[in-house]
């Protein structure tokens, strides 16, 4: 056991994780990160410019940029949503996460490799004594004032120290393909991200074909039981025409679907990113909320050690739900509506096809803000889908 008092100790080194050792170690805290080693999180690589803006990604790391999204129907209808002035960013998580990772270790904070076991405290004594087991299997601990969970959907931080149910959620799985070679499949643009929209592919989600430049992820995701990810991606892929590709990995994890209502103990943990649950509901988005929830987690950690009141890890959640929480609800709505059947799915493919949809949709992806810059276009939206809620459009 090191006898070293680290100020915060972050267990998960994820792009939540990461962001907040890196930002509290270039604040002045001494920090410690807790990473396993070798996992990759299975996810189909997408950010938004402003997350490259916001926390200073280099362009080395993207690896595709995506100019359009077509959207497929139950009934095979395809709808192209151009992305007009913007790009969606991709990246490999593998690389994308050990580069955050390794940015705050150059930032100062110290990199542990190993798994969490529990947190215990002692009765006089200062900050929280750690636990995990190291990638050789031998017991270690380390201690800290504070601690950030930012250890995953199934985070045992957040089910020992704030919220025993964990986070609802929707199990992901996808393969890791080799990219056909320009002009070979006529059903592929490595500028295009295709998302499926049918009850074969997911009852209650959606499936997806991202490009990844070399590399392309194919998946699907649902929290019906029993459902079948791997033959429905097979199924995908069969219809795509991608069975030939080369398969070179296959992951599979759960995504929240809602933020916890809590984030801290009132004491010494604060959570972030899937620990928190802040995966956008319908698209699935969380790189980006991620990395905000790691840098608001830090903020509150940060506010929290200078002033030694702990009611300041509240802060974390207060802030984030103020700057995205409608957002979330809003798009809550929609998977509980628009994904519940394949006649429901028709109609919301068919009104992606709308314009002032397509150019509002963009914009708030690309800035995560809701845009109020044009009235009229939300008042032609809002009718536009009471029509389609009613069943007053023609779903074809």
């Amino acid at each position: 056991m090191t006898e070293e008092l680290f100020d915060v100790v972050v267990v998960g080194g994820g792009p939540s994780g990461a962001t907040a050792a890196n930002d509290l170690a270039r604040s002045g805290k001494s920090v410690a990160l807790l990473d396993k080693a070798g996992r990759i999180k299975p996810c189909g690589g997408a950010i938004p410019p402003r997350l490259v803006r916001d926390f200073a990604i280099p362009e080395r790391l993207i690896c595709a940029r995506i100019a359009s999204a077509r959207m497929v129907s139950p009934s095979g209808r395809n709808v192209d949503m151009p992305i007009d002035g913007g790009y969606v960013g991709m990246v490999d998580r593998d690389v994308f996460d050990e580069f955050l990772r390794e940015r705050a270790a150059e930032g100062g904070a110290t990199r542990l490799t190993g798994s969490y076991d529990r947190i215990s405290r002692a009765e006089g004594v200062p900050g929280v004594t750690l636990h995990y087991t190291t990638k050789d299997g031998a017991a270690s601990s380390v201690r800290a004032r504070l601690v950030i969970g930012a250890d995953g959907a199934l985070s045992q931080v957040a089910r020992q120290e704030v919220a025993p149910e964990g986070p609802k959620c929707v199990f992901a799985y996808h393969e890791i393909v080799r990219a056909p070679e320009p002009g070979s499949n006529a059903s592929f643009d490595g500028t295009r991200c295709d998302v499926v929209y049918d009850g074969v592919t997911s009852p209650d989600f959606y499936a997806w074909v991202f490009p990844h430049g070399k590399t392309m992820s194919i998946g699907t995701g649902s929290a019906t039981k029993g459902f079948n990810l791997r033959r429905s991606v097979a199924t995908l892929r069969e219809a795509a025409g991608l069975t030939g590709l080369q398969t070179l990995r296959r992951e599979g994890a759960p995504i929240p679907m809602k933020p916890l209502s809590r984030w801290d103990n009132g004491e010494d943990v604060v959570l972030a990113g899937d620990a928190a649950g802040v995966v956008a509901p319908a698209s699935g988005e969380g790189i980006y909320y991620a990395m905000l929830g790691g840098r608001l987690a830090a903020e509150a950690c940060h506010e929290a050690l200078e002033t030694g009141d702990a009611r300041a890890l509240r802060l974390a959640r207060k802030h984030f739900m103020k700057s995205h929480g409608r957002v979330f609800w809003i798009l809550g709505i929609m998977q509980y509506f628009w994904y519940s059947s394949d006649k429901r799915r028709e109609r919301f493919v068919k009104m992606c096809a709308d314009p002032d949809v397509q150019a509002l949709t963009w914009q708030a992806y690309m800035n995560k803000e809701l845009v109020r810059a044009k009235p009229a276009a939300h008042v032609r939206i809002f009718f536009k889908d009471m029509a389609h809620l009613l069943g007053f459009a023609s779903p074809t």
